[in-house]
């Protein structure tokens, strides 16, 4: 996500924090470098404009702190504008005091608005928030079905009337079906179009009018930048939209959605895609992604990411058998890779590191798919063999690489990195070692 926005920006202010002095000139010809970087991210011109009269107004007429470099003065000035630019705080969902809370799914068709239901869904749904979905689209085929698969997998009501073309009433009857499912937020997925037009805006108009959403969120596909903005812009003088989902940004790496809807309509991007399994939603939060372009990393995110998928008690047991004498076996590395696979994408994950930028996991050639590989191995041995890889002969390898359709080099490699990461574990355990330095990205696994 942003990866091509980040490196160019970075790259850019690095040369601000490598000089010792600061001059106006080298400020205004950072200033014209960020201003290219941000018009190629499909940043609004006249947001990029406004952007950097801020920007420069700031860090000409500001005054050195004491014991700051002005390099890294500027780069805070820039994180703090890219921070109002994203919208300056996180915006909750505003949930209704007497509930249920009505949120309607607006956007173009093809945005993702059914899929993003049901992740929304799901996330309301740990949060004790009782979700319940409606189906009202009723123009595109399958549109219902799809929203009762995606109920039965999060395990959440749905209401839908394949017989009427009647939104209004489809959608009055759901909320009174959430009622008595004793549901707190209902979702209603409405149809979208190709493009904008009087028709479909006029249908949202009196689906407003008649159920009194508290919420009117609009799906946006992040990858098309500044048609994003446009369809928020239209969206937003015909209904006055409360807040933006931005679908797909796993694969946008200009950033020009992000940057610019905001300061266009005012609205709020409170959710983002991040991927297609229903738990691929993650709270947008300005400075947390101001500090990702920046290269700052996202401590924060990550750390939530580690609470909801980390077994605490599982975590306390693997650090204490780490550095016990016996140290970890396969089964306890199984085990702890599929909790770090249910935090998302390794490169994701990485990503959200500080230093961490977009070259460096490139080059790492990061490969989720050979986590998997790793799976079928080491669930190819038997209960002996993952407690003590010592006991693998010539053998027991050829029967483990048939047994998981891999080869006898990858059985290899695995128990040679196996190994060795033992040997670290327990030295940095003790308080021995001065770090990791096992192979990255190389074998059949990361590092």
């Amino acid at each position: 996500m942003f990866d091509e926005l980040s490196e160019k920006l970075s790259a850019t202010l690095q040369k601000l924090t490598g000089r010792g002095v600061l001059t106006e000139d080298a400020v205004r010809e950072a200033l014209r470098e960020i201003r290219r970087i941000l018009l190629e991210a499909d940043v609004s011109f006249d947001l990029t404009r406004q952007f950097l009269e801020r920007v420069q107004a700031k860090a000409i007429g500001a005054d050195v702190l004491q014991g700051v470099r002005p390099g890294h003065q500027v780069v805070k000035i820039v994180y703090d504008e890219l921070v109002a630019m994203l919208g300056e705080k996180q915006a909750p969902i505003a949930h209704a005091t007497v509930p249920p809370t009505v949120i309607l799914l607006v956007g173009l068709q093809g945005s993702g608005k059914t899929t993003t239901a049901g992740k929304l869904a799901r996330r309301l749904k740990a949060e004790q928030k009782a979700p319940f979905l409606v189906a009202a689209d009723v123009y595109r085929p399958a549109a219902i079905e799809q929203l009762h698969t995606l109920g039965k997998q999060v395990d959440v009501g749905v209401h839908g009337d394949p017989a009427s073309k009647d939104v209004v009433r489809i959608v009055r009857d759901g909320i009174a079906a959430a009622g008595r499912a004793r549901a707190r937020t209902v979702l209603v997925d409405t149809a979208g179009r190709l493009q904008i037009d009087d028709e479909m805006m006029d249908e949202l108009k009196r689906l407003k009018a008649a159920v009194s959403p508290h919420e009117i969120l609009l799906v946006a596909d992040g990858m098309t930048g500044q048609d994003a903005v446009r369809i928020a812009q239209g969206f937003h003088d015909a209904l006055g939209i409360t807040g933006v989902i931005l679908t797909k940004m796993d694969g946008d790496a200009r950033g020009g959605a992000a940057l610019s809807i905001y300061g266009v309509t005012h609205a709020p991007i409170k959710f983002i895609g991040v991927g297609e399994r229903l738990d691929a939603l993650e709270t947008f939060h300005p400075d947390r992604l101001a500090g990702r372009i920046l290269q700052q990393g996202d401590i924060l995110s990550l750390v939530e990411k580690a609470q909801v998928a980390v077994d605490e008690k599982e975590a306390e047991r693997l650090a204490r058998k780490v550095t016990s004498k016996k140290g970890m076996d396969l089964e306890d590395f199984l085990n702890a890779m599929r909790q770090m696979q249910k935090m998302g994408p390794l490169k994701n994950v990485l990503g959200m590191l500080p230093g961490m930028n977009p070259a460096m996991l490139q080059a790492a050639k990061i490969d989720d798919k050979k986590l998997k590989h790793v799976e079928a191995i080491v669930l190819s041995m038997t209960p002996k063999e993952r407690s003590n890889p010592d006991v693998i002969n010539g053998q027991r390898r050829l029967r483990i690489a048939k047994g998981s359709g891999r080869t006898v080099q990858e059985v290899n490699t695995l128990l040679a990195q196996f190994k060795q990461m033992q040997k670290v574990m327990k030295s940095v355990g003790k308080g021995g070692g001065t770090g990791m330095k096992l192979p990255f990205g190389r074998g059949p696994f990361p590092g």
